[in-house]
């Protein structure tokens, strides 16, 4: 490695180390002034902000089953979200998960409907590896789109969203779509295509797993591959990454190619182990929440799993609030909104200290 190369390496691990117990600690605060404005708006609303919180909580953990609720709840978000904070960690913003989820669920969904194979060892293999390879194909076309064509990959992104909710739409309201349904969706998944329940009477299935370990590994590759710190250096200045020989056009393609490959695989566990068929709308809003997670994470792949979980639990315990004191669930992108805004301004102290 050149002398540019190894004192990028020093500031690249130096910073990572340094920051990421500090990142962790303002997003806590930040979660915690998101809960106690969120409580204030309940007050000035007539609600009781304690009761309120109650009803979250004992919807997300009062039972074995609402818990198994919100671990499948989380699943997606946090494949979607670790792809994310690879981006991120890469200095590339990756706003695009929601179309990637959408057809990686196509995919998984045409496969297992289309190719029959009786066994789940194989077919259940089959349908998430085609959630995830059209996932990376998705994110390597807006890649390519930003690298070749100096497209700002936001634009591009945002833009792909929207040609991927078209293409189900399309997908569904033709051949793809079950006949006599009163409502865009594909026919039932076969069962050895469905991911298993890891508990009788629950909701657990297989994806939760699948989710943690993703998390585990990207975070061995992000910290201790080669490619990794390439990620990392060009994160913290192209320029310096170029100049110690690091291809930076190649690791914006591989970053969003990991990252969709992780947002189709969202798209497929949603699909195989959720949906059991394909919805049309059933990826809505995944993406910009993984976003939210990825910066409460500390844009680092193992702290996406907490980050994950609070989004995944908040959404379950919001319709047992919903029922039990009337109030609409949608209240709870309220909070998440004040979530991902704490989190942004605390991010944004942080940078600004660097800088000072």
């Amino acid at each position: 490695m050149s002398a540019g190369g190894a004192s990028l390496a020093v500031a690249v691990a130096t910073w990572g180390r340094a920051s990421v117990l500090a990142a962790i600690l303002r997003q806590l605060a930040a979660v915690a002034f998101a809960l106690l404005v969120s409580g204030i708006l309940l007050l000035l609303v007539g609600v009781n902000p304690i009761r309120a919180f109650g009803a979250i909580w004992d919807g997300a953990f009062g039972s074995f089953y609402q818990v198994t609720v919100g671990l499948a709840k989380a699943a997606p978000y946090l494949l979607c979200s670790v792809g994310i904070s690879i981006c991120f960690r890469a200095n590339v913003i990756n706003i695009g998960g929601e179309g990637q989820i959408a057809l990686g669920g196509l995919a998984a969904a045409w496969t297992a409907l289309t190719i029959p194979v009786g066994t789940p060892w194989l077919a259940i293999p089959l349908g998430l590896a085609a959630g995830a390879a059209c996932g990376m194909i998705w994110g390597g076309i807006a890649a390519i789109l930003h690298i070749t064509r100096r497209v700002h990959e936001v634009l591009v992104t945002l833009m792909m969203n929207f040609i991927a909710l078209l293409l189900i739409g399309e997908a569904l309201s033709g051949s793809f779509g079950e006949i006599g349904s009163g409502f865009p969706q594909s026919p039932p998944i076969p069962t050895p295509s469905l991911l298993p329940t890891l508990w009788p009477g629950s909701r657990l299935h297989l994806g939760v797993l699948i989710a943690i370990g993703v998390a585990i590994a990207m975070h061995v590759f992000l910290w201790r591959t080669t490619f990794g710190f390439s990620i990392r250096s060009v994160g913290a200045s192209r320029s310096a990454a170029a100049y110690a020989g690091i291809s930076v056009p190649r690791v914006i393609l591989m970053v969003m190619c990991v990252a969709g490959a992780t947002a189709g695989l969202a798209g497929a566990v949603q699909v195989l182990g959720v949906h059991f068929r394909l919805i049309e709308g059933y990826s809505n809003g995944f993406g910009f929440v993984a976003v939210a997670i990825a910066l409460l994470g500390a844009v680092n792949p193992l702290g996406q799993i907490p980050a994950a979980l609070l989004f995944g639990f908040l959404e379950t315990g919001a319709l047992s609030m919903q029922r039990q004191m009337g109030i609409p669930s949608s209240l709870v992108q309220v909070i998440e909104g004040i979530v991902m805004l704490s989190v942004l301004a605390a991010m944004g102290s942080m940078a600004q200290r660097r800088r000072v």
